[in-house]
């Protein structure tokens, strides 16, 4: 059984594009933010455990669809 595929040359293969610092930034500072709105409905708002693990988990899917859009918009535009 074979498979088409495209093959790339060694050189382009291994080389890898490096992740700005900033990049790296947003997502920490992203994070930090998520754990914080579960900290805030857990200990603030007194909601549930439950609770707050949903918001934060709806917060962090908001961002990651936020993140894709852009994403796809800036590759486009090259």
């Amino acid at each position: 059984m074979t498979v088409d595929q495209d093959v790339l040359p060694e050189d382009e293969r291994t080389r890898q594009q490096e992740v700005p610092t900033a990049v790296v930034l947003a997502y920490a500072a992203a994070a930090a933010g998520v754990f914080g709105w579960f900290l805030f409905g857990l200990l603030v708002q007194q909601q549930g455990f439950v609770d707050s693990v949903g918001e934060s988990a709806g917060a962090a899917f908001a961002l990651l669809l936020a993140v894709s859009v852009i994403g796809t918009l800036r590759r486009n535009g090259e």
